[in-house]
């Protein structure tokens, strides 16, 4: 695996990061773990070693966590740069015409034919004035709103509800799950860069946000909805993309009637699904040039039939045309609208597939070819119903040349395929991203591609959509009825990306007021006219995307809210220092050679499963490490900022934690043997960094009196120094002058504390850990059950005992969702009341 080798190659660079928190994520104080006061330190930025030399000389700071693999040095690198040549700009715009614009590709076969079974067609009117809404329709949404605005409300180069979502959860806290950190805002791609205007009202909108706790479940809730709405389009899209494409046949095959069409539509779906297995790299290779084809043919047929058929359709430039429309057609053309905005089905895919692209890429293939192409396919259709106003049922294969039909007909079946397979893709990422911000049951994810690490394939997923196409297909029969359902689900996204945009111009951007409200009236009353639209058809199919949304709404939602009530009474029945203390270093109980490695989801504080395995084990490994796997709101962390280590209790303890980040868009896919490897090499770092630090500390309080005394020697809670503690490729780099620097440093530490062979208790604690490696890692689980309070009301009882009961007993366990070993697993019950 080439890019996933490379990063589990480069893995062994350890640097020291920013401190703790003195309190619990409840807000609770924190039992022993408070760092003295002399030793802390509000700079939050990051300092060259010139700088960090002259803070070293001046007042030293003890090791508390460190970022495993971290090197710390502003600006050095980026990891989500995507400036581009122009040649590669153009490279990956062509590129965007298989992954992102299939969907609103495919919409010429259905658009005119939905929305002209609404209106009857009597006059040139009728015709100009769909065409000129059509037209008017795709100016306003994807090329207004989507290129020109919400492209740019990107999470570092990230696009897609959740994307917009943990945008807002950086700047301010709403998360539900209360496991923030401080250390946390030191990731490279974390902190925004906040501009001075409109920052007072800013803060106003962020701390109205932070203490209401009920807007803190609206907002989740629409971001919620938005998610299932895009599950929901992983539905719909197949189902009526490929019907679309195989009713050409009718009338043009002899007896190949309604019954027909729906047979090859589910065998074709089955297959589409079928060959999901094999990714999205082998399944979709000549995506771009089969789309760029269809593309071709849609402008080159739709210019063809404008210069023979009528030449008058530029007349529908003119949006008096849209009044006259309405104006003869009254509630018919009102209904009309719901056909007419299929055309813009798929825009939503510009900003969710963001992330594989780059914006200047995304801007440049629809203004240059989807738009272009787009509006001639819809005049030359136009063009023909001039002429042949009865043909609207078969409009788009009708226009076709009879030349150019088989050709055409296998290319349009081909890019309803592509525009399927590009909504089947996103909605596994949407899937998958809901998973790792914890509002989503764990799933089986299977990785497809060795090169590209964000494709990605989840069987149940893959499944229950093929299911739903076949029932949605067998029991529409029709596309105008699943068209119907279509429209809610397209523009129920597109509202929520609106609101959630108009939230970040006002929260993040800072944007004047008087633009932000005019976004939000221009682009969500267009978008709320066309769903009262669409809505008037709710029991003509209507119904079912919103059936499909309210069931992953419910699903996402109680998962989210079972796992946040599940670790508030994790926190509540940690551990306390004192309980610690009492036990003593032995635990009371054995301590056997070997290291036990205990996963919680606790970031501090010493997790209450600790105490089961007391109880129930005749003895306990010499070394332990609670690991926390722990999801942030950004979409990748760097693989050298990933990790963070601190000490839990006194050094004869032998407790340390180690906090492994994530983004919500990261791979987890390590290998357990090279992360035991890792973790070891890193925890021999720490040791060694915290024993310099502790001699540097008490050479520097013997040298100067006034500094305030430094606390106990307990579980700390204290920061770090951010030096280097492995090699790293990375520093040969920097030349000579880093080099000098870092002798600076070494010549300014006590000679006492430069090897270990002077410091008995450090090489105590590595024989120690040594002896412990030899012996082998235990991987220590709980298998946790979740129950609702005896005082709990009937409806929380019912959602935690037993929905949310079982998704967690037929989701992925433990072993499998931590990837870990199933011969050195330890497990053990654990009941959660909540």
């Amino acid at each position: 695996m080439e890019e996933r080798d490379e990063i589990e190659e480069g893995s062994d660079r350890v640097v020291s990061r920013s401190g703790s928190d003195s309190r619990w994520v409840d807000g609770s104080q924190v039992e022993t773990e408070i760092a003295p006061s002399s030793l802390r330190s509000d700079d939050g930025g990051r300092e060259g070693y010139g700088s960090l030399r002259r803070r070293l000389i001046k007042k030293p700071k003890r090791a508390d966590s460190f970022d495993v693999e971290a090197m710390e040095i502003a600006g050095a690198y980026s990891h989500h740069s995507k400036d581009f040549s122009i040649w590669s700009t153009l490279a990956l715009a062509f590129q965007t015409l298989g992954v992102v614009y299939g969907d609103m590709g495919t919409s010429p076969l259905y658009v005119f034919t939905d929305v002209f079974s609404r209106v009857d067609i009597s006059s040139d009117v009728d015709v100009l004035g769909a065409l000129s809404l059509v037209m008017y329709t795709i100016a306003i949404i994807p090329l207004a709103k989507y290129v020109f605005v919400v492209l740019k409300a990107n999470d570092n180069g990230e696009g897609g509800t959740f994307a917009l979502y943990s945008l807002i959860c950086r700047y301010a806290k709403v998360n539900m799950l209360p496991n923030h950190q401080p250390a946390d805002e030191h990731i490279s791609s974390f902190r925004l860069k906040l501009p001075t205007p409109e920052l007072q009202r800013a803060l106003r909108i962020k701390d109205t946000l932070e203490k209401r706790s009920a807007l803190k479940t609206l907002l989740l809730l629409f971001v919620l909805m938005g998610t299932s709405m895009i599950i929901g389009d992983g539905i719909l899209t197949p189902a009526i993309s490929v019907m679309s494409a195989v009713s050409g046949l009718q009338g043009e095959v002899p007896g190949f009637g309604t019954n027909a069409v729906v047979v090859v539509s589910i065998l074709i779906l089955v297959v589409l699904f079928g060959i999901q297995r094999f990714g999205t790299s082998k399944v979709g290779v000549m995506f771009s040039p089969i789309l760029a084809l269809w593309y071709l043919s849609l402008g080159s047929i739709g210019m063809y039939n404008v210069l023979k058929h009528d030449v008058t359709v530029v007349r529908a430039f003119n949006p008096v045309y849209v009044y006259l429309f309405f104006k003869k057609n009254d509630k018919e053309a009102w209904y009309a609208l719901g056909g007419c905005v299929l055309c813009i089905t798929g825009a939503e895919a510009m900003f969710a597939d963001l992330g594989h692209f780059s914006v200047r890429a995304i801007q440049i293939a629809f203004s240059f070819v989807v738009f272009p192409c787009l509006i001639l396919a819809y005049m030359g259709q136009a063009a023909y119903l001039m002429k042949h106003p009865d043909s609207s049922a078969r409009i788009f294969y009708d226009s076709v040349p009879e030349s150019l039909f088989w050709p055409v007909i296998v290319i349009a079946t081909l890019a309803a395929m592509i525009a399927s397979q590009a909504m089947i893709s996103a909605t596994f990422s949407c899937v998958k991203q809901s998973m790792a911000l914890g509002c989503f049951p764990r799933l089986k994810i299977v990785h497809t591609s060795r090169r590209m690490m964000g494709q990605i394939y989840i069987p149940v997923i893959n499944w229950f959509l093929m299911v739903m196409c076949i029932v949605v297909v067998a029991i529409f029969r029709s596309t105008t009825e699943i068209a119907n359902a279509y429209g809610i689900a397209e523009v129920g996204v597109m509202i929520v990306t609106t609101t959630l945009v108009t939230l970040v111009m006002l929260l993040i951007w800072q944007t004047n007021l008087f633009l932000a409200f005019c976004f939000l009236l221009v682009f969500g009353s267009v978008e709320l006219i066309y769903m009262s639209a669409v809505l008037s058809k709710f029991y003509q199919g209507g119904w079912l995307p919103l059936v499909f949304a309210s069931f992953f709404l419910c699903v996402m939602y109680i998962w989210n809210y079972g796992s946040v009530l599940k670790y508030r009474s994790e926190v509540r029945e940690k551990i306390s220092m004192d309980f610690m203390t009492d036990l003593g270093s032995t635990l009371g109980t054995v301590r056997v050679p070997g290291i036990g490695m205990l996963y919680s989801e606790l970031v501090q504080g010493i997790p209450s499963i600790l105490g089961q395995f007391l109880l129930n084990l005749p003895a306990i490994h010499s070394v332990i490490v609670v690991v926390c796997i722990k999801y942030v709101p950004v979409p990748v962390v760097p693989q050298e900022e990933r990790f963070l280590f601190r000490r839990l209790c006194p050094k004869d303890y032998h407790m340390f934690r180690c906090i492994a980040r994530y983004g919500y868009t990261d791979i987890r896919k390590e290998d357990h043997h090279s992360f035991e490897q890792l973790l070891v090499e890193s925890l021999e770092k720490f040791l060694r960094r915290e024993a310099q630090d502790l001699a540097l500390e008490s050479n520097w309080n013997e040298s100067d009196n006034d500094n305030t005394s430094v606390g106990s020697s307990g579980c700390d809670g204290i920061e770090s120094l951010k030096i280097p503690l492995m090699r790293d490729s990375r520093l040969q780099e920097l030349g000579s002058s880093t080099a000098s620097e870092e002798n600076g440093i070494s010549a300014a530490l006590p000679s006492s504390m430069m090897s270990s062979d002077e410091d008995p208790s450090l090489e105590y604690e590595l024989s120690a850990l040594r002896e412990a490696i030899d012996s082998g890692f235990t991987y220590l689980l709980a298998h946790g059950e979740v129950r609702a309070k005896k005082n709990s009301f009937f409806l929380k009882k019912l959602v935690i005992n037993y929905v949310y009961g079982f998704m967690r007993r037929n989701c992925r366990a433990g072993a499998a969702n931590y990837i870990v070993p199933h011969m050195n697993i330890i497990e053990v019950g654990m009941t959660y009341m909540v």
